[in-house]
């Protein structure tokens, strides 16, 4: 049985975003999105690997407190296709897919990239716009700062890539959901 979030008279309730990511890297980018937003947002890192299903997450939220307007979110690399089948069916979660790798994203920051790609290609490409200074897994103060402010172009850019494809990326789903949620657009 699931316990209930309810809002006070008069207040609007948040919604609590669960993200299931597959890597250090995606729970890093996770962490600072919710230190930037100042919602709820509880990451639960490549704790299954390849064996995530609606029974785990399921399991996984038992007993805990949650509402009608929370969101389930998967947060993986597209490059292995069968996890990828995996995840798509998992139907009551929204898929968060990169492809090669969530690094795309990053790079759709600082350029539109068109062109496909190996995610080596991507991580190298990212180290040489970020001054050489990227290492998977962490978030250093340069590139938080091209997430911060180039975060409108990079949506622009990803949401012209075709989907399932490489490069692409629908990163910017999520980006749409917790600008909703920060502006109260539920």
């Amino acid at each position: 049985m699931k316990s209930k979030r309810k809002a006070s008279t008069g207040k609007r309730i948040n919604p609590h975003y669960w993200v299931f990511c597959e890597g250090e890297t995606e729970e890093a980018y996770v962490l600072f999105l919710r230190s930037e937003y100042r919602l709820q947002i509880e990451v639960i890192p490549k704790i299954v690997g390849s064996s995530i299903n609606k029974r785990f997450i399921n399991s996984f939220k038992r007993g805990k407190p949650q509402h009608e307007k929370d969101k389930d979110f998967l947060m993986y690399d597209a490059d292995v296709i069968e996890i990828l089948d995996k995840l798509q069916q998992i139907d009551s979660s929204i898929l968060i897919l990169s492809n090669p790798v969530i690094e795309l994203w990053f790079l759709l920051h600082y350029k539109n990239q068109t062109a496909a790609l190996s995610g080596e290609d991507c991580l190298r490409e990212l180290l040489n716009r970020n001054s050489r200074n990227y290492e998977k897994g962490t978030i250093d103060n340069r590139l938080k700062e091209k997430l911060r402010t180039r975060r409108n172009e990079a949506s622009c850019r990803s949401r012209k890539l075709a989907p399932d494809t490489n490069p692409s990326t629908n990163m910017h789903v999520f980006i749409d959901a917790l600008e909703d949620a920060k502006l109260g657009i539920l």
